[in-house]
């Protein structure tokens, strides 16, 4: 097998041939630039699968050349080597293409994982759509989150993952550490919100045999946990300003120390993090450090709340549905046209969760084979005197984005539907239990968009037995 090969970019020599070196011991070929121009003629001759650059040189920087190979070479991974502490350059470096960052001095224990990712990575065939399948969905917002998952799957960069709960942020986290070249690696996903704050440090970085009370051996932190994987902090908003600072420093040096230990150790981590919060808002108002958003929001994703692509509920409902009957062992029933037309037009505040939630309902009180309208709305001993959900958060909520007229078709969209769904979609006796004429119910179905395009003659005949007969 042909060996990897390298282009090494700093106008220092005695750095270019310590890295010459040792990545001559790593079976790696290695080429060496001075500066920008003279790699530019070295990537002309021959195809590379890594390249380690200096940020700063006499005929240009690192982002120069980082923005070069993303036009002419793309896929060809970098990682830009920037000087000690200079948290800026690294981010900026992130932001515009490169695959990781390096400070000086460089040590082998930092440089070998980020070459052994790099050339992982350069192996890989291009990532397939199949591999984000799991963000199900053929609408416009979905296929753009599964394009960029696939995009961050290529890089090192600290992702943020913003969006309302229930979005699907873990599940985005989970498909971009899959796709990755850390795929192999630990995903180890933690609530920020749900560990105490005195326990926070020992949580993440971990404590010496009798360090304090109760530590009776060394246990590991979760940094030393997800080593050569990825961690992803969830609600990072809840984490407090004394935490803020440390996990400032552990992103920044990719050192951390375990509580009651004397030394440093080196991780290997890639960070995700996510939260429901505004972190910008958060950011002004102090409670979030700035120095830390901008270290964590190196790139971000936004998830897309449910209601902003309701043409891939029916697609998610039958997904949730397959996974919580196989999960009780029992036959998939199926959904009447009333129920999916239904779910397609509520607003889901609570989003794929609230769906789930509505769908694992209706399963424990439908008759095991058709789902209808009523399992969906049914709220314990819910009746006709009680309101729906939706209508008490209306009311609750005086600053509600839905206008009056808008809600009062939903509500009257629902109505209609439950009435079908009760008559086995016969709109004579719909419309009787709705006490209103034939044609007026058909007049709101067509004016709702529930209606058919045409109707038949059975309709008609049924239209007109159905007004006031003369004594």
């Amino acid at each position: 097998m042909m060996k990897p090969s390298c282009l090494i970019v700093d106008d220092e020599t005695d750095i270019r041939e310590l890295l010459v070196m040792t990545l001559d011991r790593m079976g790696i070929d290695a080429y060496s630039a001075s500066g920008i121009d003279e790699a530019k003629s070295l990537l002309k001759q021959r195809a590379y699968a890594l390249c380690l650059t200096d940020m700063q040189m006499p005929d240009g920087t690192g982002l120069d050349l980082v923005n070069y190979i993303s036009e002419q070479h793309s896929g060809l991974p970098v990682a830009v080597i920037t000087a000690h502490a200079s948290a800026e350059n690294a981010v900026s470096a992130l932001k515009a293409g490169a695959f990781d960052y390096l400070t000086k001095p460089i040590s082998l224990k930092q440089l070998r994982p980020v070459i052994e990712f790099a050339l992982k990575l350069s192996s890989q065939t291009k990532v397939s759509d199949s591999d984000t399948l799991d963000m199900i969905g053929d609408s416009e917002p979905i296929q753009y989150v599964r394009g960029m998952i696939t995009k961050l799957a290529r890089s090192q960069a600290p992702v943020y993952i913003s969006g309302e709960s229930g979005s699907g942020k873990e599940l985005a986290a989970k498909l971009i550490h899959k796709n990755s070249s850390r795929g192999d690696g630990a995903f180890i996903a933690v609530n920020c919100g749900a560990i105490p704050e005195n326990l926070m440090e020992s949580e993440f970085f971990g404590y010496k045999k009798g360090s304090f009370t109760g530590a009776n051996q060394d246990k590991e932190g979760l940094f030393q946990a997800a080593n050569g994987g990825t961690l992803f902090l969830d609600e990072v908003a809840d984490l407090p300003l004394a935490m803020q600072v440390k996990l400032l420093r552990a992103i920044q040096e990719k050192k951390v120390r375990m509580v009651g230990g004397a030394t440093e150790e080196t991780v290997d981590v890639r960070i995700i993090s996510a939260t429901h919060k505004n972190l910008s808002s958060m950011m002004d108002a102090g409670s979030f450090r700035q120095d830390l958003y901008y270290r964590l929001n190196v790139i971000q994703l936004k998830m897309p709340a449910l209601r902003d692509h309701p043409s891939d509920i029916p697609l998610l409902a039958n997904l949730l549905m397959t996974k919580l009957c196989n999960g009780l062992k029992i036959v998939i029933p199926q959904m009447d046209d009333a129920a999916q037309a239904y779910i397609s037009t509520l607003p889901f505040p609570g989003n794929v969760r609230e769906l789930e939630n509505m769908l694992e309902r209706a399963l424990a009180m439908c008759d095991g084979k058709i789902i209808t309208c009523e399992d969906l709305l049914h709220e314990g001993s819910l009746n006709s005197s009680q309101q729906h959900p939706d209508t008490a958060s209306f009311i609750a909520d005086p600053a509600s984005a839905v206008s009056l007229p808008d809600y009062l078709e939903d509500v009257e969209k629902r109505a209609i539907i439950t009435a079908l769904s009760k008559t086995n979609n016969n709109k004579t006796a719909a419309a009787k239990l709705l006490g209103v004429s034939f044609r007026t119910l058909r007049y709101r179905l067509a004016k709702l968009g529930l209606g058919k395009e045409e109707d038949t003659d059975l309709e008609n005949d049924e239209a007109l037995n159905d007004e006031p007969q003369s004594n």
